[in-house]
């Protein structure tokens, strides 16, 4: 695509309510420009070349890789009637094979996969890198599919309708081509879809603004439009839910990343939802939909507090009035973290300091009895469906719960629970790395407002406590996205089996203690972000567990920001720096890919009142020509259609502009991750890891 017109146009808008200083680097945001990519070349030959001679960089991509291939790995589950499909990557399919075998067989740990669709073999055919993104089938005969396929991983990818039984593509079946598509099965042949119609079709955010019926046998532009929202707001789109036997759509307008006005269409007509525009529907369970709650909400004489999960009947919020029932309400350390309906039942998880607590929970004529399952340790239990599903639904067709217990030293365990019964231990992995000599300890910072920031330190039984130690500190802090401990092979076997300690920072602007951590560091606070995560730092070092020319900071997206303004703000503080996919030039964001839709987040750069406050912590416009910045690196990837990867080439580039050394790589796939194959994702992993070694050690 060319963006040379666009890049133009913007240019010339000299009317903006905040004037641009002129920007030398713009013809980076070129994203596929001449050049643009020579420069990325040159730049990726100088890196590679370096960090791939460095000791460290083959005995980690060759563990690396290793790990991603190893069949000791969980396979992850993909339900569907009485199957289940798994997406399957190594170094016999690099692009990967969707495969099945009998849910029977799977929980029995004795699989016999049967391959379904051959990625390589299509990506060949077609001469197209495609990358399995999801599937979404048509309940319950579940013959009928469409699956999401992404060239290289970007977020745009095409549709296809699929049949499981011929595995095969459905000869003149439903088939979108590539955009930033949502679709649901209304029946066998109809489908609600939102989808780049064509001019005047998507909103600022680069994301569908209108919703349409389509039927067998018509064309894309004989579809009939039910739902539009305004260019200005972020997206329509809908989840689709079974209530009462019938099935219903979630409508939404959503008029910014955490609020939007709810319509349900029960196939005829569209009943608007009298609810709160920042109220999250969870799950369809029964007569009732599943809210999450995260402001104060007062109704029907009562107030619900923020956090809360809740349940309405559909009737009453079809009518307008509400009466919810709550079935979890926070405290301070106690947090929602995810809700789970099955065809029968219905689970719930949360974050108690950041660990888990999982319940089963049931229907009674007064409310809600919650039965806590228990689990193996103080790790977390992982929702497995959360991105499994190419649009999101708020029911599955399958029985039972899988989820994935895991923490920082144990191999993740695959369990299965259903009709009330104890779960069971359904996959185990065999240790990876060497843990024999690692433990475990949650930590507490104080940031500059003094507020206890806590922090997970993972390395040595004993301490270090003579400021040598390289620490590798990692956080995200954004959109109110949970923090979790993990069970991380590569960090293992590349970082603390070789003496590196890891730190995980659950800052604000996350969401592991409910919304008010959350909004706690949102637009105008968003210097706590980058505070919080300073104060990690420095509790580090004051510990005596490292100092700054060992202490290393990694983060991606949200977190490649996080990481960018820390280290311009605190470039003392830190001996090495990795940004990965980030934002970095928060002037511009909103004019870039989806950006628009992040304004809630981090405010609107063309108010001067609000770019105000973006200025003192966009990395981009901090550089200085006087400061030590070590020699950050930082890298991106060409497909990348949700985070522009010109936020990187441009920040690169002017550091280097004002003298300051910096390593940068860039992808040609990947979209807004390490890479679409195995040998991609290592080879980036490895070049990290290569890095931190000859930065921190």
């Amino acid at each position: 695509m060319n963006l040379k017109p666009l890049l133009m146009a913007a240019a010339l808008m000299g009317v903006n309510a905040v004037a641009e200083t002129e920007d030398p680097f713009l013809w980076l945001e070129d994203i596929q420009g001449d050049r643009a990519l020579t420069w990325v070349e040159q730049q990726n030959a100088v890196s590679t070349k370096r960090l791939m001679a460095e000791p460290a960089y083959q005995a980690s991509y060759d563990s690396t890789l290793a790990i991603l291939d190893s069949d000791d790995l969980i396979q992850r589950p993909i339900p569907v009637g009485d199957d289940v499909y798994n997406y399957r990557q190594n170094d016999a399919h690099p692009r990967g094979i969707l495969r099945r075998t009998s849910a029977k067989s799977y929980r029995a740990n004795e699989p016999e996969w049967e391959t379904v669709l051959d990625l390589d073999a299509l990506s060949k055919r077609e001469g197209r890198p495609w990358v399995f993104k999801g599937m979404n089938c048509l309940a319950p005969a579940n013959q009928r599919c469409l699956l999401t396929l992404s060239p290289g991983g970007s977020d745009a990818s095409q549709i296809r309708e699929f049949d499981l039984q011929e595995k095969t593509f459905v000869k003149g079946g439903l088939h979108l081509p590539e955009a930033k598509s949502n679709v649901l099965w209304i029946d066998a042949d109809s489908w609600l879809i939102g989808t780049d119609w064509g001019e005047g079709s998507l909103t600022v955010s680069t994301l569908p603004r209108q919703l349409k019926v389509l039927k067998r046998g018509q064309s894309l532009d004989q579809a009939q439009l039910l739902f539009e929202v305004g260019r200005e707001d972020v997206i329509a789109y809908a989840r689709g839910a079974e209530v009462k036997g019938k099935s219903y759509f979630v409508l939404t307008r959503a008029v910014d990343f955490f609020n939007g006005e709810q319509v349900l269409w029960d196939g005829e007509q569209l009943f608007p939802l009298a609810l709160p525009q920042d109220i999250q529907i969870q799950a369809a369970f029964g007569d009732e939909l599943l809210l999450k709650v995260p402001s104060d909400w007062s109704v029907a004489g009562q107030t619900i507090p923020g956090g809360a999960l809740v349940s309405v009947d559909i009737e009453q919020l079809i009518a307008g009035k509400p009466v919810p029932t709550t079935l979890f309400s926070p405290s301070e350390r106690v947090s929602l973290d995810w809700v789970q309906a099955t065809n029968g039942e219905l689970y719930y998880a949360t974050l108690d300091n950041v660990t888990s607590r999982l319940y089963r929970a049931s229907r009674t004529a007064d409310g809600w009895d919650s039965e806590n399952i228990q689990l193996p340790g103080l790790g977390v239990a992982a929702n497995p469906f959360t991105c499994s599903c190419s649009s999101e639904t708020l029911a599955h067709d399958h029985d039972g719960l899988y989820y994935q217990y895991e923490d920082f030293l144990t191999p993740d365990a695959l369990y299965h629970t259903r009709d009330g019964r104890a779960p069971a231990a359904v996959k185990q992995m065999q240790p990876l790395f060497d843990a024999q000599s690692l433990s475990l300890q949650q930590l507490h910072a104080t940031s500059a407002d003094g507020t206890k920031i806590p922090y997970f330190l993972v390395g040595p039984h004993k301490t270090p406590s003579d400021g040598k130690a390289p620490v590798l500190l990692i956080a995200y802090g954004g959109f109110a996205v949970n923090y979790t401990p993990f069970y991380s092979a590569v960090t293992g076997k590349s970082w603390l089996e070789n003496g590196g300690v890891l730190a995980v920072a659950n800052i604000r602007g996350g969401g592991e203690f409910g919304p008010a951590w959350h909004q706690a560091a949102v637009q105008e606070n968003h210097m706590k972000n980058f505070e919080d995560l300073i104060a990690v730092g420095e509790d580090l070092v004051d510990r005596k567990i490292t100092s700054p020319q060992h202490l290393g900071i990694r983060g991606g997206s949200q977190g490649g920001l996080l990481v960018g303004g820390s280290l311009m703000l605190r470039p003392d503080l830190f001996g090495a720096a990795i940004s990965q996919v980030p934002l970095l030039d928060m002037q511009r964001y909103t004019k870039l890919l989806n950006g628009a839709s992040w304004i809630s987040e981090y405010g609107d750069p063309d108010k001067p009142e609000q770019w105000a406050y973006i200025k003192t912590w966009s990395p981009y416009h901090l550089i200085s020509k006087d400061n030590n910045y070590g020699e950050p690196f930082i890298w991106t990837t060409t497909r990348d259609d949700r985070v522009h990867p010109g936020h990187a080439r441009k920040m690169v580039a002017k550091l280097q502009s004002y003298g300051h050394p910096v390593l940068y790589f860039e992808n040609t796939e990947g979209g807004h991750g390490a890479g679409s194959t195995n040998e991609q994702r290592a080879r980036a992993s490895a070049l990290e890891y290569a890095y931190l070694w000859s930065r921190l050690k």
